[in-house]
């Protein structure tokens, strides 16, 4: 499995919740993880088929910002 870490504006529960059902249909639930606590709210997916450019788009369309940690 390959682990991509990616800065994002997720910064509280409601914004987790959110984008939940995108991540967990994209990677997987409990193959992804939003760090709220770092001051870059680190996205950190662990995925063997999906690219960061996928990642990427699956959080935009759920209304978040996301770049290349």
């Amino acid at each position: 499995m390959k682990t991509l870490q990616f800065k994002t504006n997720i910064n509280c529960g409601g914004c987790i919740k959110a984008v939940t059902p995108t991540l967990n249909e994209q990677a997987g639930a409990g193959n992804w993880q939003v760090d709220t606590a770092n001051p870059d709210k680190i996205l950190t997916v662990n995925s063997d088929k999906l690219s960061p450019e996928e990642v990427v788009q699956a959080v935009e369309q759920a209304g978040f910002k996301i770049a290349a940690a």
